[in-house]
């Protein structure tokens, strides 16, 4: 009985923290909608999530592309097929590699930050400073990370999604002897407007998972340092994971049949 025990004790509390987190996003879009909206502290992170996160999303973004094209030559030539490389790229990149690469990236290195700040901040009771000067922690830290992030996702996904098609572009020309115009020219002819409007729409909501999952985590972080290092890794499993799920979601209301 004590197995049962153990997973009746499993799923109430994963119970549990769907309904706090449920209650938190409520609490957060309902601030999202409220007056005043800090635009200082959302430009700052605008340039805290998005230009510094602007390295890593396009190195890999640039690799993603090369691997990509390459893969799809050596399977595309079993069958004689090696002409469909350019199309495919473009097809992969900007709807479902682009946004998710760049989704992943940002959520190891934004989410982690996000949560560790905002837990020193729990476990140091700055946070309950900020009620006692009547300011709304909900509105003053969780929703300028919010918009800022939203608004952050679909530029990074819209430049990797540039950055790997160049990286395919590279490999295709330099190592598999495409010719370059016909590559481009090919890319241009396939590549649609709603290819790369639902990415975007993608990295919009892989944006607000990133900032919500490490805002969420940071504010019920508790023990001290150990506390704090729980819920930054909670923070980049949890938001890496969503992003997954949410691809898959998405993709089927997008381009299901």
């Amino acid at each position: 009985m004590n197995i049962f025990a153990g997973i009746g004790a499993g799923v109430l509390g994963l119970l549990a923290d769907i309904g706090r987190l449920a209650m938190f996003t409520g609490r957060a879009l309902v601030a999202l909608v409220s007056p005043p909206l800090y635009g200082r502290l959302i430009m700052g992170q605008i340039l805290r999530i998005g230009y510094f996160s602007l390295p890593v999303v396009g190195l890999t973004a640039f690799f993603t592309g090369g691997v990509l094209a390459l893969q799809i030559y050596l399977g595309g030539n079993r069958f004689g097929a090696e002409a469909i490389v350019p199309q495919v790229v473009v097809l992969g990149i900007t709807r479902e590699l682009g946004p998710v690469i760049a989704g992943l990236m940002v959520s190891g290195r934004v989410a982690a930050a996000i949560a560790a700040e905002i837990g020193t901040m729990k476990v140091t009771e700055q946070i309950d400073a900020l009620t006692t000067l009547a300011t709304n922690p909900i509105k003053y830290l969780v929703v300028p990370r919010l918009v800022a992030a939203v608004i952050s996702m679909p530029i990074l996904a819209g430049i990797a999604d540039s950055i790997g098609v160049f990286g395919g572009y590279v490999v295709a020309t330099a190592s598999l002897h495409f010719t370059g115009s016909i590559y481009l020219k090919n890319t241009m002819d396939f590549a649609t407007q709603g290819d790369i409007v639902s990415g975007l729409v993608k990295a919009a909501v892989f944006g607000f998972i990133i900032a919500l999952m490490g805002c969420y985590h940071g504010f019920h972080s508790k023990g001290g340092a150990q506390g704090v290092g729980a819920a930054t890794t909670a923070a980049v499993v949890s938001s890496s994971i969503l992003i997954l799920a949410a691809d898959y979601l998405l993709t089927s209301v997008l381009f299901g049949r």
